[in-house]
């Protein structure tokens, strides 16, 4: 169970949404088993999801041992569904490409004045992904820019690596 899923892969499943750290505000979803089992891996997957009717949102379903996978479900979906913890929920969702890594204009433009474009694009695509919805799941502004100047240093950090490989 080690290939990668096949992006475009549509799946559901019907589960119960659990609190998922203790005092925090932080819900998820178990994976069926019979879903991880189609998706063919125990790793990460990434995915645009939908809750019940909300709008679409990429997530990944995240591993936690076992063969079993967890689907993170933020605030603001549930909000949008009106679920709280405990509340079962129809869950949708579709496997995207891992290698398909769209950067977004404020970020390019960061990247090109620190001229460290073709750093970030040699990170591995799930690293650049992640980095990209951590900048796209800011709610303000001035935590949008500071999420762009973090990606930019990871840039950095990776030229850096990369200089130290080739000595």
């Amino acid at each position: 169970m080690k290939r990668s899923p096949t992006a475009g892969k549509q799946l559901s499943f019907q589960a119960k949404l659990e609190n998922w750290a203790e005092g925090m505000d932080y819900c998820a979803v178990p994976v069926p088993a019979s879903v991880t089992q189609a998706l063919g891996t125990k790793g990460p997957v990434l995915v645009m999801a939908r809750v019940n009717d909300s709008e679409p949102f990429k997530v990944s379903l995240f591993p936690t041992g076992g063969g079993q996978h967890y689907i993170r479900i933020k605030a603001k979906v549930r909000k949008e569904t009106k679920t709280k913890t405990g509340d079962h929920v129809r869950v949708r969702f579709t496997v995207l490409d891992r290698a398909d890594v769209t950067i977004p204009t404020d970020l390019m433009k960061a990247l090109r004045a620190e001229g460290v474009t073709d750093d970030f694009n040699s990170l591995p695509p799930g690293k650049q992904n992640f980095i990209i919805r951590r900048i796209d799941d800011a709610a303000k502004a001035e935590t949008r820019d500071k999420r762009i100047q973090d990606a930019v240093e990871a840039a950095h950090r990776r030229r850096e690596k990369r200089i130290d490989q080739s000595k």
